[in-house]
C-alpha cells in the first residue's frame, strides 16, 4: 500500500513535468517566428525608402492657374432709378347733390363713360318747382309796390313847394320808395335761390369720364352737401404717384452737385410704366410735381408723373412700377454679374495686383445694369478683377491671366491645357 502511493506522487510530478516544458517550446518557438517577422519588415523598409524619396521628388510642381479677368474702365451711361407707384385719375370729382330731397331716378349707366352735361340722378322737383312759384309772385309783388311808392313820391313832391304838404309827408313818401326797392331785391335773392334750388334738383356730370357705381338709390333721403352720391374719374391724362427714401434724394443731390449725374433738369424728366406682368405701357409720361416736403411717418418725398391715357389702359389703383429717364451717370464701373461675391460683410470681387496675385476687394455694387453689376466704390481704373476659376485661387497666390471671353475656356474656371474629361 505504501509503495503504491510513492508510485502514484511519481507519476504525477512526471506528468505536470511535461507539461511544462511542452508550454516552453511552444513560447520559444512563437518568440522565433515573431523575431523573424519583425526583421523581414524592418529589410523591407529599408529597401523602400530610396524609392519613396525617388517617387516624392519626381512628382511635378502644381501648375500656376488661369484665370479669365476684365480690365475695369469707368463709363458713362443712362441713369434709371426705378420705383413702385400707383396710378390716380388726374380729376376725381365726387357727385354730391346741392339740395336736400328725395332721390327720384337714375339715369347713367355705372362703371360706363359719361360726358359733360349728361344727367345723372333727379331729385323731386315739385317742392322746388312751388318754392319757384312763391319767389315769382314775391319779385311780382314787390315790384308793384315799388311802382305805387314811386308814384306816391312823384305826386308828394310838387305839392311841398305850394306848401300844401309837410315836409314829413315828403320825407315818409321817399322812405316808402326805398323800402320798396330793397323788398324787391329781397324777392328776387328769394327768386335766384328758388331757382338755383331747382335747377340743381336735376343732377349733371361736371366732367368727362368714368363713372362709379351708385352709392344710393331711388328712394333715399339726400341731404344737401352731405351725402356722396357717385364720383367720376378722368382718366386721360393719368397720374402715377411715387415715393423716394430721403437717403435717396439726398445723394442725388450730392451727385448733382458734383456732375456724377447730369443730363435733363427736374421738369425735364420722363417716365416709363412697367405693368405687373412686366409689360411696357407705349406711352411716355412726364414728370410733374415734386412735393415741398417729406412725409415724416415714412422719411419718403412723394412725387407724381403724368401720362397720356387715349386707350384707357390705365386706370385709378393700379400698382407699376415708373422708371425716371433723361439722366445720365458718369464715371460708372461694370463688371460681369459672376465677378462679384458674397463676403462675411457684403460683396467683393477678386483682383489680380501688380504682382499678379490675388487681392480681395470689398465693392459697393448698387445694381444691375443688364448681366452686370455696377460699381460705384472699391475699383479704380485700369484693375484686373477675376471673373471665374474662384475654386483655384486664394488671397495672395500667383495666377495667369487671360481676357475674359465667352469661348475662351478658362471663363469657365479651367486651367487653359484642361481636357474635356478633366472638365466634367
Amino acid at each position: 500500500m505504501r509503495l503504491y502511493t510513492l508510485l502514484e506522487g511519481v507519476n504525477v510530478r512526471t506528468d505536470w513535468m511535461i507539461l511544462e516544458e511542452r508550454l516552453m517550446a511552444n513560447m520559444t518557438t512563437q518568440y522565433r517566428v515573431h523575431r523573424l517577422i519583425f526583421s523581414m519588415l524592418g529589410f523591407l523598409l529599408i529597401l523602400g525608402l530610396p524609392g519613396c524619396k525617388q517617387e516624392a521628388a519626381s512628382t511635378p510642381a502644381r501648375p500656376i492657374p488661369e484665370v479669365p479677368v476684365v480690365t475695369v474702365s469707368p463709363v458713362t451711361m443712362p441713369d434709371e432709378p426705378e420705383f413702385i407707384g400707383q396710378t390716380e385719375a388726374s380729376r376725381p370729382v365726387e357727385i354730391r347733390s346741392q339740395v336736400t330731397g328725395i332721390l327720384k331716378e337714375r339715369f347713367f349707366a355705372e362703371g360706363r363713360d359719361v360726358k359733360r352735361g349728361d344727367r345723372l340722378y333727379q331729385i323731386d322737383p315739385i317742392p322746388f318747382k312751388a318754392a319757384m312759384s312763391s319767389a315769382n309772385a314775391r319779385v311780382a309783388q314787390a315790384e308793384a309796390r315799388l311802382v305805387q311808392a314811386k308814384q306816391n313820391s312823384a305826386r308828394v313832391k310838387p305839392l311841398l313847394a305850394e306848401q300844401a304838404v309837410s315836409q314829413k309827408d315828403v320825407d315818409d313818401a321817399m322812405a316808402e320808395e326805398l323800402a320798396a326797392k330793397a323788398a324787391l331785391e329781397g324777392a328776387k335773392g328769394d327768386q335766384v335761390k328758388a331757382k338755383f334750388d331747382l335747377g340743381n334738383s336735376l343732377i349733371t356730370a361736371p366732367i368727362s369720364g368714368r363713372i362709379e357705381r351708385s352709392r344710393l338709390y331711388e328712394g333715399r333721403l339726400i341731404s344737401a352737401q352731405t351725402d356722396l352720391l357717385t364720383t367720376i374719374h378722368q382718366l386721360d391724362p393719368m397720374y402715377v404717384n411715387a415715393s423716394a427714401p430721403e437717403t435717396f434724394v439726398l445723394k442725388r443731390l450730392r451727385e448733382r452737385a458734383t456732375h456724377r449725374i447730369q443730363g435733363a433738369t427736374l421738369y425735364e424728366l420722363k417716365g416709363v410704366i412697367t405693368f405687373t406682368d412686366g409689360s411696357i405701357y407705349p406711352h411716355e409720361g412726364k414728370f410733374d410735381l415734386l412735393e415741398v416736403g417729406a412725409r415724416s411717418a415714412t422719411g419718403t418725398r412723394d412725387f407724381r408723373v403724368i401720362f397720356p391715357n387715349p386707350d384707357s389702359v390705365l386706370f385709378p389703383g393700379q400698382f407699376v412700377k415708373v422708371r425716371i429717364l433723361g439722366a445720365v451717370r458718369t464715371d460708372v464701373i461694370l463688371v460681369p454679374q459672376s465677378a462679384v461675391q458674397q463676403g462675411p460683410k457684403g460683396p467683393i470681387v477678386f483682383v489680380v495686383g501688380p504682382d499678379n496675385k490675388v487681392e480681395i476687394r470689398p465693392v459697393l455694387a448698387t445694381s444691375w445694369r443688364g448681366s452686370q453689376w455696377s460699381i460705384e466704390d472699391g475699383l479704380r481704373e485700369g484693375e484686373r478683377v477675376i471673373i471665374a476659376g474662384f475654386h483655384m485661387i486664394a488671397p495672395g497666390a500667383p495666377v495667369k491671366t487671360v481676357p475674359y471671353n465667352q469661348s475662351n475656356p478658362a471663363a469657365s474656371g479651367q486651367p487653359a491645357d484642361a481636357k474635356p474629361e478633366q472638365a466634367k
